[in-house]
C-alpha cells in the first residue's frame, strides 16, 4: 500500500506541475500583455513617455520583461547620476560616456535598450515628458516557471531579516510576551528571522499557528494589490477586533494590531514616527490587523461543509428509500426533482431559493461586520439540496445496481430476509461509490461556489479566479490554478483510501501473485 501510495502521490504532484505549467504558458503567451492596464486607473493618467515607463515596469511586476532603468544602473555602479539630454546629440560628454556604458553592458546581455527623446512644449517639457532611457529583454517562459515553482515554499531562517538585527538566533517561551509575560501561551520566535512569531498559540480557530513555513501562491497585482494569493483567502475579514495587548516596549493598550503578524522591515524603527517608535524597540514594526470575520477560505468551507452535511442527509436516505420503493409512488416523486433541479439552470433555482428565503425573512446577503448565523440558511440550502439531489439520483440507481445482481438472488434463495439482504450486502456495495466522492464534496468547498457566492454576497473564494481573469491578474490566476488543482489530486487519493478501508475487494498494493 505503500509503495501504492507514494507512487499515486508523486504522479499526482507531477500532473499538478505539468497544469499550472500549461496555464502559465496560455497566461502569458496567448493574452495581450496590453489588457493588463484595462481596469488600471494609474494607467490612464499617465502621459507621454512616463506612460510607456509605467508600461514597462508593470510589465516586469507581471513577469513578463525585465527591465532596467537609466538611474538603477547608475546606482548599481555607484555612478554619479548625471541629467540626459532632450536628446542624445543634447547630452553631456560625461551623460554620454554614462549612456554608452549603459548600452554596451545590456545590449551583450540580450537587452533591448530604448531612448526616448523629451517632449517639449516651448521651453518646458509636456506632461510626462521628461527624457527617459532604460532596457528590457522578455522573459523566457521556463525561468519564469521555475522561478515561480521554486519559490512556492518559503522556510524562515535567521538570515532572512537584512541589516543589523543583534544577535541571531530563535528562543522558546511559555509566556507570550504579546500578553504582558503573565498568560500560559508557549511561543517560538525569531531575531534575524523574516517573522517575529515562528509558533504561536491563542483563542483562535485552529488555535495553533505557524509562520515559519509560507506558501508563496503569486502575488496579486490588480484583485488585492501587493498581496500574495494564499493571503488573500486566508487573511480575516470584517471589523476590527481590538483586544489587550502588551507592546515590545511594554505600553500595554487595547488595539486590533496582531503582534503575531510583526515582520521585519529594515530601517522602520528608525525611520518610523513618534506612535512606532513608543510600541516597538526593533525593526520588526510591521504588523497586520485583527478582524473579527472569517477568511475567504473560512466562509466558503463553512458553507460548503454545512451544505456536504444537508445533501447527505438528505440524499442518502431518500435515495435508499426511491430504491427500495422502486416503481412506486415516492420513487416518482423523487424522480421528478431530481429531474426538475437537473432541468432548471442553477440560477434559476437560486434566485427561487432566495426569494422563498426573503419571503421568510431570512437574510439574503452576507454581513460580515454583524454576522448572525441565519445568513448561513440560503447559501446552504441554495447548494445542499441539488447536491442531495444527484445523491439521490447515483444512490437509487447504484442500489438497483446490486439488488438485481445474484448474490442477492442466492442469499434470497437461502431464506434471507429483505432487510438483512439490504443493509448487510446491498448496502455495502452499493455506497461504494458514494464513500469515493465524499472527500471531493468536502476539499471542493474551499474551492467556492462561484454563482452562490455572488448571490448572497459571500465574500468567500469562489468568485476569486473570475475576478482574477476579468482583471487579468496572472499572478492570482497561475496560484489559485495550482490550489485547485492540489485539491483534486488530493480528494481523489483519499476516496482511494477510504474505498480500499470500506471495500475489502480493493487493495492498494502493485503485489501480484
Amino acid at each position: 500500500m505503500g509503495r501504492y501510495l507514494l507512487g499515486r502521490i508523486a504522479r499526482g504532484l507531477l500532473s499538478v506541475i505539468i497544469v499550472s505549467g500549461i496555464v502559465m504558458a496560455l497566461t502569458y503567451a496567448c493574452m495581450d500583455r496590453n489588457l493588463i492596464f484595462a481596469q488600471d486607473p494609474v494607467y490612464s493618467r499617465q502621459r507621454g513617455n512616463a506612460r510607456q515607463v509605467y508600461q514597462m515596469q508593470q510589465w516586469e511586476n507581471y513577469g513578463y520583461v525585465d527591465y532596467v532603468s537609466f538611474e538603477d544602473y547608475l546606482s548599481k555602479e555607484g555612478l554619479e547620476p548625471l541629467p540626459l539630454g532632450d536628446s542624445p546629440e543634447e547630452d553631456s560628454s560625461a551623460t554620454a560616456e554614462q549612456v554608452a556604458r549603459f548600452t554596451a553592458a545590456y545590449e551583450a546581455e540580450g537587452y533591448t535598450v530604448t531612448r526616448l527623446n523629451a517632449r517639449t512644449r516651448g521651453q518646458k517639457y509636456q506632461e510626462g515628458g521628461e527624457p527617459r532611457l532604460f532596457a528590457s529583454r522578455d522573459v523566457p517562459f521556463l525561468p519564469r516557471f521555475w522561478k515561480w515553482l521554486t519559490g512556492l515554499i518559503v522556510v524562515d531562517n535567521i538570515h532572512a531579516a537584512k541589516g543589523e538585527v543583534g544577535q541571531r538566533g530563535i528562543s522558546f517561551t511559555w509566556f507570550d510576551p504579546a500578553y504582558g509575560g503573565e498568560r500560559f501561551s508557549p511561543a517560538i520566535m525569531g531575531n534575524g528571522t523574516h517573522h517575529k512569531y515562528l509558533l504561536y498559540f491563542d483563542g483562535r480557530f485552529p488555535y495553533i499557528h505557524q509562520n515559519l513555513i509560507t506558501l508563496r501562491l503569486g502575488q496579486s497585482y490588480s484583485v488585492n494589490q501587493g498581496v500574495d494569493v494564499f493571503e488573500t483567502m486566508t487573511d480575516s475579514q470584517g471589523k476590527r477586533q481590538p483586544e489587550e495587548i502588551v507592546y515590545p516596549s511594554g505600553l500595554e493598550a487595547l488595539s486590533a494590531d496582531d503582534l503575531h503578524s510583526a515582520t521585519y522591515v529594515q530601517g522602520s524603527l528608525a525611520a518610523g514616527d513618534a506612535v512606532v517608535k513608543a510600541h516597538f524597540t526593533d525593526d520588526y514594526t510591521n504588523v497586520t490587523t485583527r478582524k473579527q470575520g472569517l477568511s475567504k477560505l473560512g466562509y466558503s468551507f463553512t458553507i460548503g461543509l454545512l451544505s456536504v452535511g444537508l445533501a447527505y442527509c438528505i440524499g442518502i436516505p431518500v435515495g435508499l428509500w426511491m430504491a427500495r420503493k422502486k416503481g412506486r409512488l415516492a420513487d416518482r416523486l423523487g424522480t421528478a426533482y431530481v429531474v426538475g433541479i437537473i432541468a432548471v439552470p442553477t440560477l434559476a433555482y437560486i434566485f427561487l431559493f432566495r426569494s422563498i428565503g426573503q419571503r421568510l425573512g431570512l437574510p439574503t446577503a452576507f454581513d460580515v461586520d454583524a454576522p448572525t448565523l441565519w445568513m448561513y440558511v440560503l447559501p446552504v440550502v441554495s447548494l445542499g439540496l441539488p447536491a442531495a439531489a444527484n445523491l439521490m439520483k447515483w444512490l437509487r440507481r447504484y442500489t438497483i445496481d446490486q439488488m438485481d445482481e445474484n448474490y442477492v438472488r442466492f442469499a434470497r434463495s437461502c431464506g434471507l430476509v429483505e432487510g438483512k439482504i439490504f443493509r448487510s450486502h446491498v448496502l455495502k456495495n452499493a455506497a461504494i461509490p458514494i464513500y469515493h466522492g465524499l472527500p471531493a464534496s468536502v476539499l471542493g468547498a474551499l474551492v467556492g461556489a462561484i454563482i452562490t457566492e455572488r448571490v448572497y454576497v459571500v465574500p468567500g473564494a469562489g468568485g476569486l479566479l473570475t475576478d482574477a481573469i476579468g482583471a487579468y491578474d496572472n499572478g492570482v490566476i497561475v496560484g489559485l490554478t495550482l490550489f485547485y488543482a492540489v485539491i483534486s489530486v488530493a480528494a481523489v487519493i483519499l476516496g482511494d483510501l477510504i474505498v480500499a478501508a470500506v471495500d475489502p475487494r480493493i487493495r492498494l498494493s502493485d503485489t501480484r501473485r
